[in-house]
């Protein structure tokens, strides 16, 4: 304690000695002197002098004035003293306290730190669950003396109370005052406990929430592990399944749609099991999110769930995959049993658009056309040389019909396969593999009607290369329906009105009524029939708007036709469909026989057509000996000349016989001027303006 500097200054009012602390100045106290009493100013605390000391004793000395008053600030000095010393022995035990917990705490805070990370399975997690709980009993311990700390720091404060604004120190320390000095005191004590105060609050939070993140850490492990042991079961079983399934190439064709149900059903059963990784996965993003990192084990188990998982499922996959294929290439909608409608040298192959092709390997050639399909154009060559283009393209689609086996199937027949086979729409779209599926079913039907022996790999690989040559010679894979089935009903076999009223019906709209637009379509892939065989020209051309424009003069100006409308067209045998109605004809007159002689070649009788003369009487000519212009010369094919399919009855003598005396009396010149035709011609495209095709 720095020692008290005691000075004597005189009041005017008073006439008193006061004693006070510090060292003021002389010119204070001659300024206090002068002020008086009222302001009077001293440097530090005045002690209260006594009354007696103030006024003296009476009848004392001057001396002994002074020597009771020195003897009164002594006492009071010592009290002082007293008292400072017990303040300073109070607050030096009271921030002992308050550093050691803060140190405590500090600590704590540290060994907290240091028990970060947690561990990434449930063992780890559990020890520093227990750890961490013998951490929270201890500072819970410790709270009692935390708490009763703080409560004496407050009493404290109470006790000893401070200005909040900290005042300068002066330079020279041995000059604080005592006043000063309890206040700075109580401004550390108030710090420590602040600090203690927050400290302590945070350690206590941050147990807290340290015990939260192992409790939520722990039930997020316990649900990985788990997920992870169903999920191996799981894996376990899918594994089992799939190392029992037989190769692919050792399976029956007929069970291998069976197989591939199943596996589908299979996959369908997989599906939990992908969700269930799924979450696995998002719970291991999850801890890692929170700063909890999988141990080693965890992390290789979940790696190999996943790797295992995708091994599965790529082998599924594949398996499908070979299934299907499989059952495309061998099943009964594959093109492996055509594979037999070839023989050595030759091989069926196919493009990657399922178009078939064949390989020669003796020629070391490659063709699009069937070898038999070859043959048989060569064969049609042959019937060149008969001179009318609509009986040439007749007798070339009998044989391409016979040879196709098309002359055994009924309309019904064919009509109820498409039906089947969902041909509805008219401009839907048939790959290779619907085409090939639907000819089999009708070869097979036809079969099964019939009651014959069909080659039906030869058949629907024959048919399947004709209807690409017509209607796909680009080879891109695919025709229209509308095209399959105008091709199939013309070349079955079926009265021609019957065909008529079929391929109308594919046009019409749900009212029964065509258009412009639906008719050209009809009409467009007719006219490819004729074009395949090179014969096109004599039919109007490819173009087919004079064909459409002539049918809808029977309209009326109407915008759609009927079918009245139409089949009235087509009974005069219109130039771009003659060529039907004469293959009608020549199916019916193949297995006629007349009683009549040729009057070219002989024959007698006359088998298939018969050409009677309407110039001369007993002039009958045999169907080969006209259709390839052979004649005598008195036998002109100029002249008017009557074609019977069927055997002739008496009336259609007689009319011949009527029709001919007439003639007789005609001559070439009328002939020549009033020349006759068996076909509607179809006006030329530059009679009238563009219609929409």
């Amino acid at each position: 304690m720095q020692p008290m500097v005691m000075r004597r200054c005189t009041c005017a009012l008073q006439r008193c000695h006061e004693w006070h602390a510090g060292d003021p100045s002389h010119s204070a106290v001659r300024e206090n002197q002068a002020q008086g009493p009222s302001r009077c100013r001293h440097v530090g605390r005045v002690p209260a002098l006594s009354r007696h000391t103030r006024s003296g004793s009476v009848g004392a000395t001057p001396r002994e004035n002074m020597n009771l008053c020195w003897s009164e600030i002594k006492r009071k000095s010592h009290n002082i003293r007293a008292r400072l010393e017990a303040l300073n022995d109070h607050s030096g035990k009271l921030q002992l306290s308050l550093q050691e917990v803060l140190d405590w705490l500090a600590q704590k805070d540290e060994e907290l730190s240091e028990h970060l990370p947690l561990g990434g399975d449930i063992t780890s997690v559990q020890q520093q669950k227990e750890l961490h709980a013998t951490f929270m009993e201890e500072v819970k311990a410790k709270g009692p003396y935390i708490y009763s700390v703080l409560e004496s720091a407050q009493a404290f404060l109470s006790q000893h109370p401070f200005e909040e604004a900290e005042d300068t120190l002066p330079d020279n320390k041995a000059d604080v005052s005592p006043r000063r000095r309890v206040h700075n005191i109580s401004r550390f004590v108030w710090k420590q406990a602040n600090v203690t105060s927050e400290l302590w609050e945070k350690l206590t939070a941050r147990c807290i929430d340290r015990h939260k993140h192992i409790e939520r850490t722990l039930e997020r492990l316990l649900e990985l592990k788990g997920a992870m042991e169903q999920l191996a079961v799981t894996l376990n079983q899918g594994e089992t399944v799939r190392d029992a399934w037989e190769p692919v190439g050792d399976l029956f064709i007929d069970s291998l749609q069976e197989h591939i149900e199943a596996t589908k059903l299979f996959k369908e059963e997989l599906s939990p099991l992908k969700e269930g990784l799924k979450q696995v996965n998002d719970l291991a993003h999850q801890l890692a999110i929170s700063d909890v990192h999988l141990s080693t084990e965890n992390a290789r188990s979940l790696e190999q769930l996943n790797t295992r998982w995708k091994q599965l499922q790529g082998t599924l996959e594949e398996r499908l995959k070979q299934l299907q294929d499989a059952h495309r290439d061998f099943g009964p909608g594959s093109q492996h049993f055509l594979s037999t409608s070839v023989q050595v040298p030759w091989e069926r192959a196919i493009s990657p658009n399922k178009v078939p092709y064949y390989i020669n390997h003796q020629a070391q050639t490659t063709c699009w056309d069937h070898p038999k399909m070859t043959e048989l154009y060569q064969t049609l060559a042959d019937l060149n040389n008969i001179k009318f283009s609509a009986y040439r393209t007749a007798m070339k689609l009998k044989k391409v019909q016979k040879t196709l086996r098309l002359d055994l199937l009924t309309l019904t027949t064919a009509s109820d396969v498409f039906r089947e086979h969902d041909l509805h729409q008219t401009e839907q779209q048939m790959d290779i593999v619907d085409i090939i599926q639907c000819l089999t079913t009708l070869y097979e039907r036809l079969e099964e009607e019939r009651g014959i022996l069909v080659n039906v790999p030869l058949c629907v690989d024959m048919c399947l290369n004709w209807l690409l040559n017509v209607f796909d010679s680009g080879r891109n894979g695919k025709i229209r329906a509308l095209s399959f089935k105008a091709g199939i009903a013309c070349m079955c076999n079926a009265e021609v009105n019957d065909k008529y009223k079929y391929l109308f019906a594919q046009v019409s709209n749900a009212n029964k009524l065509c258009d412009q637009r639906h008719l050209s379509l009809l009409l467009h892939d007719a006219i490819q029939i004729p074009r395949q065989l090179g014969e096109v020209a004599a039919f109007g051309g490819s173009n087919i708007e004079p064909s459409v424009r002539s049918c809808f003069r029977f309209a009326n100006g109407k915008p759609t036709i009927e079918v009245s409308h139409f089949l009235e067209w087509t009974s005069l045998e219109p130039q771009s469909l003659v060529w039907l109605p004469v293959l009608h004809r020549i199916t019916i007159a193949e297995s006629v026989k007349h009683q009549a002689k040729c009057s070219v070649c002989k024959q007698c009788p006359i088998k298939g057509f018969r050409y009677r003369s309407l110039k001369q009487f007993n002039v009958d000519i045999c169907q080969t000996c006209f259709l390839t212009g052979r004649g005598t010369k008195a036998n002109k094919l100029h002249y008017p000349i009557m074609e019977y399919y069927t055997p002739t009855t008496s009336g259609e003598n007689m009319r011949d016989f009527a029709k001919t005396l007439k003639n007789k009396f005609r001559s070439k010149q009328y002939f020549s001027k009033h020349p006759q035709r068996g076909y509607l011609p179809v006006q030329s495209l530059l009679e009238s303006n563009a219609i929409e095709t």
